[in-house]
């Protein structure tokens, strides 16, 4: 973990290269919830110890 930024955040790095695995379409940082958004699949997938889960059986329905 890098000593420039908090531990529970994710490296932006990270972020731009990330997709949703069902779709394939570009994710958003919710930084306050710590899930990463995917507005096509209508889900949000958690960030866990600064660690993207990215499975859709582990993501939360967005309505």
């Amino acid at each position: 973990m890098s000593a420039d930024r908090p531990a529970d955040s994710v490296d932006p790095k990270l972020l731009e290269i990330l997709v949703c695995p069902l779709t394939k379409c570009p994710l958003e940082y919710d930084a306050e919830k710590q899930e990463l958004i995917s507005r096509a699949a209508k889900l949000a997938y958690p960030i866990r110890d600064g660690i993207p889960i990215m499975l859709p059986e582990e993501a939360r329905r967005l309505d």
